[in-house]
């Protein structure tokens, strides 16, 4: 059986389009033989820009020969209905879940654009904001004078992805989290720097693997030592022996996602997030 070719798949929204490429992206990503070619189009919320739409999703219906994916959270029933008139596989996502929970709550849902985004708590949101300035404020050891109000503190080898791991906590979550790098000085005498022995409960670590962190340093400092493949194999050596004889929990992050990374980290270290 021939592979299948490139597939069109379009996330429609009347609003950020974040919804429609969460839930596409989670069921697109169960069919690793396919190719998509994926295209968002937020703020579908008139008519006319329903037509627009359609026209493009129909234009791409006729450049692979066959029905692109559309995956659509779309609240006016009226923009939803020219959508679903395109040449296409059309997939309520809100459709899907609102009408079996209608039955089972006995209420009719509110209808109404934007709802899924909206601030729902202006406590929980400013904590979302000041998690993410404490992040880039915590950045690479940068600062260490109010660590004690980090939640986590990651740690290990320069670039292993400490820094988006703690964004992605701050931004989703609302964790304040920091991070700190260990540097060839840590290795000589095996010891965490001294800064964070008062925060060894608070401590996690991320690793890689070496012809990874050389890919990487090459593109930021390329024909280095410290890009060299050999250098970055005895950092990891090192740090992942520091982090075992520590007793600091530490996760690969090598073919890990920021959003795993993140889920994971705040799932094993039981931190509290914050509802948005």
């Amino acid at each position: 059986m021939e592979p299948p070719g490139l597939r069109h798949a379009f996330f429609v929204s009347d609003r950020t389009g974040i919804t429609a490429e969460m839930l596409g992206h989670s069921l697109l990503a169960q069919f690793e033989d396919v190719q998509f070619k994926e295209t968002t189009l937020p703020f579908v919320d008139s008519v006319e820009r329903a037509n627009a739409a359609v026209r493009q999703i129909n234009e791409a219906a006729l450049e692979d020969d066959q029905r692109p994916l559309v995956f659509s959270t779309l609240v006016d029933p009226e923009v939803s209905a020219v959508i679903a008139g395109a040449r296409a596989l059309y997939l309520d996502c809100f459709q899907v879940f609102i009408s079996p929970m209608e039955q089972e709550l006995g209420v009719r849902h509110s209808l109404e654009i934007g709802r899924s985004h909206r601030v729902r708590n202006t406590n929980e949101y400013h904590s979302r904001i000041e998690a993410v300035n404490f992040c880039l404020a915590h950045d690479d050891g940068v600062s260490t004078k109010e660590l004690h109000e980090a939640d986590v503190i990651l740690v290990g080898v320069s670039r292993s992805g400490k820094t988006p791991t703690c964004l992605y906590m701050g931004l989703q979550y609302g964790i304040r989290a920091a991070n700190y790098p260990l540097i060839p000085e840590d290795f000589q005498d095996m010891k965490l720097p001294a800064r964070l022995n008062k925060y060894r409960r608070k401590l996690f670590g991320l690793t890689i693997t070496a012809p990874r962190l050389a890919h990487i340093r090459n593109e930021r400092r390329p024909n280095s030592r410290y890009a060299q493949l050999d250098n970055c194999q005895y950092e990891i050596d090192r740090a992942e022996m520091l982090m075992r004889e520590e007793g600091i929990p530490f996760l690969d992050a090598t073919n890990r996602s920021i959003e795993e990374l993140a889920a994971t980290i705040v799932h094993q270290g039981q931190l509290h997030r914050q509802s948005f």
